[in-house]
Formats: structure tokens, C-alpha cells, sequence
């Protein structure tokens, strides 16, 4: 009987999942967030940018490795390619019309592991009044505490994707083809929890 049971409270050990880490909410550090995109510019060469104002804050289980909910927000109207005229021309109404529309987001909708430090963020990116989903390739490339500093857990993330604008009602410059049609977007962030 003694055995039996001594063999029954082993097997539930093996079984049973140790108790999980609770999802821990992390908190995009804008002091260590790039985001840059890549486009081409009447075929002969990519013109490359980034926005330079975002917030950002999403639910993770590390240990279980879930993405429960996220969001990023980026102001338009921050838009940078380093070229003053050609900046002010994104943000008028042929492209991202910053004054009707001053936020993009990305709002995460479902997330797959695709191996043991990456996955696919699949989320609804809202630009110009029009909302399309995007799958981003995403890579946990560090997550341990700052070793100075804020000295708080951080994840250290990259991530990829490209796009049609032409979705999302973009469509100066396509015709004639001046400016290309798709939008390749990277990311590499840090991110940080309050919890212990």
C-alpha cells in the first residue's frame, strides 16, 4: 500500500507542471526602441526611415512562453528619413496624414512559438482609419536583468515584416511607380517588468 502510494506521488511529480511564473506586463523602453523601414524609391534605391516616438506595453509568460495581449503605438507625425522636405511630405494627406490620423498601432491578436527563442506576433496594425492584420517574425534574443541602470528584468526583442501600403489606402506614387508599393519594417527593443 505504502509503495503503492509512494509510487502514485512520484508519478503526479513527473506529470504535474511545476506552478508557472505569473504573465509578467512589460513596458517598451523608448530610450532603447528602434523601428526602421525600408522602401524603394523609383527603383534605384531604398529609401530607409524610422519613427523616433512610440509607446508600447504587452503580457508575457516566459515560462510558459505566451504572449497574452500587447500594444505598440507610434506618432506619425515622428516619421524621420533625414530629409526635412521629404519628411514633411510624409506626413501630409498623399501618405500618412498625421494631423487626421496621429497614431499607428499594432495591437496583438495571437502569437505562435516557432522554435525555443522565436515566434510569430500576429496583431491588427490601424493606419490611416483602415486596420489589416500583420504577422511579425519575432526573436527573444536576451531576457535577464539590466546590469546597470534600471537594473529591472528586460527582454531584449527583433522583430520583422513587410507589407503592402497599398492595403491600408497608400496609394500615391504607385502609378507611376515612383515609390515602391512594399514596406519591409524592423524592430529591435528592449522591454522591461516592474515585477520581481
Amino acid at each position: 500500500m505504502g509503495t503503492t502510494l509512494g509510487a502514485s506521488i512520484f508519478t503526479t511529480f513527473l506529470v504535474t507542471p511545476l506552478a508557472q511564473a505569473e504573465p509578467a506586463t512589460f513596458t517598451v523602453d523608448d530610450e532603447h526602441f528602434s523601428m526602421a523601414f525600408e522602401i524603394m524609391h523609383v527603383g534605384y534605391a531604398p529609401v530607409m526611415g524610422m519613427f523616433r516616438e512610440v509607446e508600447g506595453q504587452f503580457v508575457y509568460d516566459e515560462e510558459a512562453r505566451e504572449l497574452s495581449s500587447g500594444k505598440l503605438v507610434f506618432k506619425s507625425d515622428s516619421v524621420f528619413t533625414n530629409h526635412k522636405k521629404r519628411d514633411n511630405h510624409l506626413r501630409d494627406d498623399d501618405f500618412l496624414d498625421s494631423s487626421e490620423y496621429p497614431d499607428i498601432t499594432f495591437t496583438v491578436t495571437d502569437f505562435e512559438t516557432t522554435g525555443e527563442n522565436t515566434g510569430k506576433v500576429t496583431g491588427d496594425l490601424t493606419m490611416l482609419g483602415m486596420t489589416n492584420p500583420v504577422t511579425l517574425d519575432v526573436t527573444l534574443n536576451k531576457a535577464a536583468v539590466y546590469p546597470f541602470g534600471h537594473e529591472k528584468y528586460t527582454l531584449g526583442i527583433s522583430a520583422m515584416t513587410t507589407l503592402k501600403r497599398s492595403d491600408w489606402g497608400m496609394t500615391y506614387g504607385l502609378d507611376p511607380a515612383m515609390v515602391g508599393d512594399e514596406v519591409t519594417l524592423r524592430f529591435g527593443f528592449e522591454a522591461y517588468t516592474e515585477s520581481d
